[in-house]
């Protein structure tokens, strides 16, 4: 199988080309060159900038059995992609987002077939207010192209190795510490992630099977709170901790993993289509460890969310 993947450097991208030669299939990568230099050295690549519009590379290039599009945030970058491909492609995926569906009314169990939000075309500014929207109507575009041959997965909070996000990393490197761990939220809040690798192993599926349709990416196979993740943590390293909620407005915004109480049925979307469809269940813990491994190995740097020790330390002492 001939698999073009749109952006397969960085993180989700990267699962899905390890995933893809994994099973034989025979990949070019298309990204602007910029990242990953060292990865795949007998893939071939084609370099172009979805941001500026240039897509001559792909448009003297071959023909492919299936695209896979983790790159597209706007309609002109799906709308260009296309157009660039022609006739050229079998099937495209595109990798979309929870985020297409409103955060609140919607209860436990939600399915592929939820109400999603308005879309969105009059602008390209990624926000809280525009990404799923903006998604959204990526997805309407690549149906109206591609019809059955349209795939659509729509993840959850992608965790795994390689995350350039706090996210889960945050936890497992705050919980390795051990003792008292400041929350500044409610134990009790349901918890979705997915490994990047059993998203990747879903995708490779899809285009395999040659199955439409949408597709939720979530897990663990378990439901599980924020509280139970901590302990997870760490207990896949070895510590002990104590959980001590905190108010929320004394931490910093956009706390990892933390969402409001308004929010947590989001966290208990439906796997069940895409469980059938093949998307594996990687145990929490094996994540969490390769997660730990991983963080280890490149020295610890720096997070953008979180509580910094100090920090914690002092919202602790108050």
């Amino acid at each position: 199988m001939r698999i073009l993947v749109l952006g397969g450097t960085v993180f989700v991208g990267r699962a899905i080309v390890d995933e893809a030669l994994r099973t034989g299939a025979e990949v070019t990568v298309f990204g602007r060159g910029r990242t990953g230099a060292e990865l795949f050295p007998a893939v071939p690549r084609l370099i172009g900038d979805r941001d500026s519009g240039d897509y001559h590379a792909l448009g003297r290039a071959g023909d492919w059995d299936a695209v896979v599009d983790v790159s597209g945030y706007v309609p002109r970058h799906v709308g260009q992609a296309m157009a660039a491909l022609g006739d050229r492609a079998g099937r495209y995926l595109f990798v979309s987002s929870h985020a297409v569906y409103a955060r609140t009314g919607v209860g436990p169990g939600s399915d592929e077939d939820t109400p999603r939000r308005p879309s969105v075309r009059d602008t390209e500014e990624l926000s809280e207010a525009t990404y799923g929207p903006l998604k959204a109507a990526c997805e309407d575009d690549v149906l109206a192209r591609y019809g059955e041959r349209a795939t659509i997965v729509r993840p959850g909070k992608v965790v795994g190795p390689h995350d350039p996000q706090a996210g889960l990393t945050y936890w497992v490197r705050r919980a390795a510490r051990g003792g008292r761990v400041a929350l500044p939220g409610r134990p009790e809040q349901p918890i979705q992630l997915v490994d990047s690798r059993d998203l990747a192993t879903l995708v490779v599926r899809l285009l395999r099977d040659d199955r439409p349709g949408a597709f939720h990416a979530v897990g663990p196979a378990e439901p599980i709170t924020l509280a139970g993740l901590i302990g997870t943590c760490a207990r896949v390293a070895g510590s002990e901790v104590e959980i001590v909620p905190v108010p929320a407005e004394a931490a910093p915004p956009f706390f990892p993993l933390i969402r409001p109480t308004a929010q947590w049925t989001a966290q208990q979307r439906s796997p069940a289509r895409a469980r059938a469809a093949g998307l594996p269940a990687t145990p929490l813990a094996t994540t969490v460890a390769d997660v730990l491994a991983w963080d280890r190995e490149r020295g610890e740097p720096p997070l953008a969310e979180g509580l910094s020790p100090e920090q914690e330390a002092q919202l602790l002492g108050a």
